[in-house]
């Protein structure tokens, strides 16, 4: 017998994007406020869940080619490169700057170093559920 999922899938195709928005916001409010790479990779890696399990994971994954144990070390690799940089300027390990730069139509906006660590545990921590979660769903 054929499941129709009409209704979950319509509805997952919306609540996906207030996620993936959601968990934009989480990530880069991260460096003033409660948030970051942690918080946004959890919630960009629920967004997937919810699609793996609105559709078949043979579609989502054909629409999504990542390898997330790949992601994992793609991120944990950003995050160190970031710690690396520092200290190859002569600073501690992991020190952060930023600079204000004034860009058309945008106004100032804050640059800061931090942000390309925590892109690195974003992509740590989607990758690690992602794998987790799909190891789980292929046990019979």
């Amino acid at each position: 017998m054929k499941v129709n999922d009409v209704i979950l899938q319509t509805v997952t195709k919306i609540v996906v994007f207030i996620i993936f928005t959601f968990a934009f916001y989480l990530f880069f409010a991260g460096h003033h406020d409660t948030g970051g790479g942690f918080i946004g990779g959890l919630m960009a890696a629920s967004a997937l869940v919810l699609l793996y399990l609105s559709y078949d994971i043979d579609t989502i994954s054909k629409a999504i080619p990542i390898n997330y144990r790949t992601l994992i070390g793609v991120g944990v690799s950003v995050s160190t490169l970031t710690g690396i940089g520092s200290i190859l300027l002569g600073y501690p390990f992991l020190s952060h700057t930023f600079e204000y730069v004034d860009f058309p139509f945008f106004g100032e906006i804050e640059l800061a170093t931090s942000v390309l660590f925590e892109f690195g545990v974003l992509f740590t921590v989607v990758g690690g559920t992602l794998t987790i979660i799909l190891s789980i769903s292929e046990d019979v």
